[in-house]
């Protein structure tokens, strides 16, 4: 028995994408330390969850690499309508937060004593079921086809739509990045996503009148206005915060664990939304490039995947993926920086929350499923080939 373990294990390692195995080990051993950093400081622990959910996370991406993520995507029907239900009923019966400003949320529910934020795992789903409809239309044709453009974009529109009736604005975006990754992946022609554009841009009056909640405003308004004392006492407290935490660790920063800023919670969230900035107090302006290289090396490989996929549907499943990744860094990274907005959207893999890593890790799993099928294809085409060279030979012997 432990001998045919090994012999699994080995034939495991030998499929699998090692280099995206070990990128991802780095980024995770990254996070731990920086947490660990922060519990050290704090008294919190936010190490131990961590470390709980990642591996959580690994188990559930090495099953669900060993499953074929064509088979995954035929239950569709299922993974959407799971979705919705969770959603609705998050938006219904969720925990609900309440913050400074009228923030006003209810996207996490109670398991087994700990929260989930559903929309979490939605993504994930959303992968598979939006990758289904992209090839779906792509093998019928029907890509570009305006009806089938704008049933994709109502496919898209569904979970963005609950994600604001759960308070949740920044959800929202992910997926729409999601979106825009994949069918762009998928062949939809430019000319559609400039309507969009468009679109987008005559609604913008309309959409910061009456579709906008004041504290969303107070935002972006802060964002310009970091240096008025009243702005950085309130709505631009925790990107001004963040922004002399960075700031303070200089070159190579103040050293693991010794963090000043880190250790007084001047931030707040710094263990979540504000992870960067005890990498730049901490690390300094080492620790944040590593950050980004780590990402982006990450991110490549994902690319990388979507290239030698066996299918569309692989190479959809791999975009969407990658939109997660790179839409949640600019943002995150953006806020810390007081270069973009604050929208609550998390460092992917390194802020703390169990929900966030574990469908990271999950997502992690379909893509080293597509990488581990990339051959399958050539396979299933020489076996085609075979009964021909039988037929051939069996009518030379009847001669």
């Amino acid at each position: 028995m432990v001998k045919n373990f090994f012999k699994n294990f080995a034939n495991y390692l030998m499929k699998a994408d090692m280099i995206l195995w070990l990128l991802l080990a780095a980024i995770s051993v990254y996070s731990l330390l920086l947490l660990r950093s922060v519990d050290s400081s704090t008294g919190s622990s936010y190490f131990r969850t961590q470390l709980v959910a990642i591996v959580l996370g690994v188990v559930g991406a090495v099953i669900l690499s060993l499953l074929d993520y064509a088979t995954l995507a035929n239950f569709w029907y299922l993974l959407g309508g799971a979705s919705i239900f969770l959603m609705i009923y998050t938006a219904l019966f969720g925990d609900q937060v309440l913050g400074s400003g009228g923030v006003n949320a209810r996207a996490w529910i109670q398991i087994g004593g700990s929260t989930f934020q559903t929309s979490e795992a939605v993504k994930i789903a959303f992968i598979l079921t939006f990758s289904k409809h992209l090839d779906t239309l792509r093998k019928r044709e029907w890509i570009n086809r305006p009806l089938h453009v704008v049933l994709l974009g109502c496919h898209a529109l569904v979970p963005m739509l609950l994600c604001e009736l759960q308070g949740d604005t920044g959800a929202a975006i992910v997926f729409f990045s999601m979106f825009l990754a994949m069918s762009l992946a998928a062949g939809v022609k430019l000319r559609y996503f400039a309507i969009l554009g468009g679109l987008v841009l005559i609604a913008l009056p309309l959409l910061w009148q009456f579709g906008m909640d004041e504290y969303q405003k107070l935002r972006f308004i802060a964002l310009f206005n970091l240096d008025d004392p009243n702005i950085r006492m309130d709505a631009g407290y925790q990107q001004y915060q963040g922004r002399i935490s960075i700031g303070s660790g200089k070159l190579t920063g103040q050293g693991l664990f010794h963090g000043s800023r880190v250790a007084s919670n001047s931030v707040p969230f710094q263990q979540s939304d504000y992870i960067f900035s005890v990498a730049g107090e901490e690390l300094g302006f080492v620790g944040c490039s590593l950050i980004l290289l780590l990402l982006l090396l990450f991110m490549a490989k994902v690319l990388h995947v979507a290239q030698t996929a066996r299918d569309d549907l692989g190479k959809y499943i791999c975009f969407g993926y990658f939109g997660i990744i790179a839409l949640q860094s600019i943002s995150n990274i953006g806020m810390c920086l007081a270069l973009l907005p604050a929208m609550g959207v998390t460092l992917p893999f390194f802020s703390a929350g169990g929900s966030s890593a574990i469908c990271m890790y999950l997502g992690f799993g379909l893509v080293q499923s597509v990488h581990m099928r990339r051959k399958e294809g050539e396979g299933m085409r020489l076996r085609r080939k075979a009964p021909l060279r039988f037929t051939y030979s069996r009518i030379q012997e009847h001669r």
